[in-house]
């Protein structure tokens, strides 16, 4: 039999706790309160011995609609249900809302006792197993087995166990090779011991001496000692309950509601992308961000629903949301959840968790919908898809989707990607990935950056790629950056020429003004020789007339800088291209005839000032061309 885990639900007083100590011999109900009121208010816990010699561990979660919340944090670790009604009082409204939430939480394996026998004639059991069916119908109970016992008298409880017994042979194995993961329900110090916590180990398994991470604190610790219904083990494995000694914390370091996981396999968020379903019964109706509390595990968090169509829920409908969480949660995707009303507290419904780690979506993205859709009940491709689709903003790796969203076999997963990858739907940067959609949404930022540049600059065959990074793609390594400039290249949308990258549907420009002040800035420059004027002295003569020509002049200038007619020097400093290349053959002639070439001899050579020989040489040391050694200069790189 795999480990398995029985839980009770039902209305309150309908024999839960009677009934889990007739089968076990076990009383789950430990405080005070509890016995004084004759009500479970807490959950309870405790184990049935079964033929093979293991046992299977029960919850018994409190039937009080004020308890709710405390039986839905048992309810989430349930892998059989035993829906307990009360022969003499039928079905109810706790029994309603209780089933309700089974179904929400996913669960879909129990069985029906009809509990109390002993307090009615065959006529009423029969009319009441009657309503019970009908109550059932449509729901994961609708053909379960219904065993009328007294759990006060002992009738019916061999046959329940054996029941019990047969169901649990069937039990579907437990996933015992996923990091594990146990969501706190008590924490408690122990005598000499230290700290400890219990809850239902749903996933992995946890060995003694394991490292343990504590979500959402981030808090560390190690499982020192592990207890598996009261016997100490070695190893604990999903679908039992567990308790485990922390070493290295203290009590005021967790709180019921934590996971205890495998270190760095969960990640905290504030807002999860789900699909919603309401509960059929709900009489009210559920606005878009309606204020509610979020029940995942054992923890409870207030959160906003965001609808996604901004429509307004009735009973019955399901739709795709996303929640926006008031304090961290630490969940995986597919997990479970329920949602409640803020104020009065009532049931709304439940859903499941299609993104644990969301980012904030655009209403009106058209593919949100579908990529909703994908992750839910699509092929492993779309779901692949999907998942980079929402997570490309991020540039994510693919390492990081395949840990987080998928648990598949790695050769699988693999073999969607690549065909994703072939079939152009995502771009493979080496390592990381991005949907081929967000790459038209960067292309399209870059042509409106580029269109921009392209009016404040006309003449000039495109902006610096380097530049166009920093404005488009700040954040990213300038490798992967280059890489997406590269494939935004590859795909039409803008266009690449020696560093310099422009709209794709761009052509540089000129009027007549532009060729007129051209022409006076390439005499101005090569009359200058090694003397050039300085560019002050330069915009001067065209900001004498309107602004039109300032502007036109400035166009110009960038264009023939850019476009390396002029090399800048300094920023007041150019040299025409002719008496730079001259400059640069100067100075390799005079280097091959020399140990080191002095300031004072270049400056001769040239025919021109200290002050525009010195420009020049630092603009050489800059470049790497030159070097400074002693007193004078070497030649590092005889090419220009």
């Amino acid at each position: 039999m795999n480990n398995t885990i029985i839980g009770t639900a039902g209305h309150v007083d309908h024999g839960k706790t009677l009934l889990i100590k007739a089968l076990t011999g076990m009383e789950t109900d430990r405080l005070k309160e509890e016995k004084k009121r004759g009500i479970t208010i807490e959950l309870g816990f405790a184990y049935l011995d079964l033929p093979n010699g293991g046992k299977a561990g029960i919850v018994d979660v409190p039937g009080h609609e004020k308890f709710v919340r405390n039986m839905l944090a048992g309810a989430g670790s349930i892998d059989l249900a035993m829906l307990v009604i009360a022969a003499d009082e039928g079905i109810m409204p706790q029994t309603r809302e209780h089933l309700a939430i089974l179904s929400m939480l996913g669960i879909g394996r129990g069985l029906v006792v009809l509990n109390k026998v002993d307090l009615v004639d065959k006529d009423w059991l029969d009319m009441v197993i009657l309503d019970i069916e009908e109550e059932l119908a449509g729901t994961f109970l609708e053909n379960a087995q219904i065993m009328p016992v007294s759990a006060y008298t002992g009738q019916g409880m061999d046959e329940l166990k054996q029941v019990i017994f047969h169901m649990l042979q069937q039990s579907p194995p437990k996933d015992d090779d996923a990091p594990f993961r146990l969501p706190v329900d008590r924490v408690f110090t122990m005598d000499g011991f230290g700290t400890v916590v219990t809850g239902t180990l749903i996933e992995g398994s946890l060995r003694l001496g394991d490292d343990v991470e504590i979500y959402p604190s981030g808090h560390m610790a190690k499982a020192r000692r592990i207890q598996v219904h009261g016997g100490e083990v070695e190893r604990a494995t999903a679908g039992q309950r567990v308790a485990v000694n922390l070493a290295g914390l203290k009590v005021s370091d967790l709180e019921k509601g934590d996971w205890a996981a495998k270190p760095a396999s969960l990640e905290n968020s504030r807002l999860l992308d789900v699909v919603v379903e309401i509960d059929k019964n709900m009489e009210r109706e559920i606005k878009n961000n309606s204020r509610l509390h979020l029940y995942h595990g054992t923890r409870d968090v207030l959160c906003n629903l965001l609808l996604l169509d901004n429509k307004p829920l009735v009973a019955g409908q399901r739709a795709y949301a996303q929640l926006k969480l008031e304090e961290p949660l630490a969940s995986n995707i597919y997990d479970r959840f329920v949602l409640r009303f803020y104020s009065p507290m009532e049931t709304v419904g439940g859903g499941i968790i299609l993104d644990p780690v969301a980012m904030r979506w655009k209403r009106h993205d058209e593919a949100t919908p579908g990529r909703f859709a994908a992750m839910e009940s699509g092929t492993l491709a779309e779901r692949v898809g999907a998942a980079f689709g929402w997570r490309s903003p991020a540039f994510p790796k693919v390492a990081y989707i395949r840990r987080r969203y998928f648990k598949v076999d790695e050769a699988d997963f693999d073999g969607a990607l690549q065909q994703l990858i072939n079939d152009g739907v995502l771009i493979n940067l080496g390592g990381q990935a991005i949907h081929r959609d967000y790459l038209r949404v960067i292309g399209a930022k870059a042509q409106n950056i580029l269109n921009r540049f392209h009016a404040a600059n006309p003449l000039q065959g495109g902006m610096g790629s380097k530049e166009l990074i920093s404005r488009l793609l700040p954040k990213l390594q300038q490798s992967l950056a280059e890489k997406v400039l590269g494939e935004l290249a590859a795909d039409g949308m803008v266009k690449e020429n020696g560093g310099f990258v422009a709209h794709k549907d761009f052509k540089p420009t000129a009027t007549a003004d532009h060729s007129k002040i051209e022409s006076k800035l390439l005499e101005m420059y090569q009359n200058g020789g090694f003397a050039p004027p300085e560019l002050k002295d330069v915009a001067a003569e065209f900001s004498k007339g309107q602004a039109k020509e300032k502007k036109a002049f400035e166009q110009v200038f960038g264009a023939m800088v850019s476009g390396g007619v002029l090399v800048a020097l300094t920023p007041q400093i150019h040299l025409h291209r002719d008496f730079y290349d001259k400059a640069f053959d100067t100075f390799k002639t005079m280097a091959g005839n020399a140990p080191e070439v002095l300031t004072k001899d270049y400056r001769d050579e040239l025919g021109t000032s200290r002050k525009y020989a010195m420009a020049i040489l630092e603009y050489f040391d800059k470049k790497a061309i030159t070097k400074m050694t002693g007193e004078g200069r070497v030649l590092l790189n005889e090419k220009n």
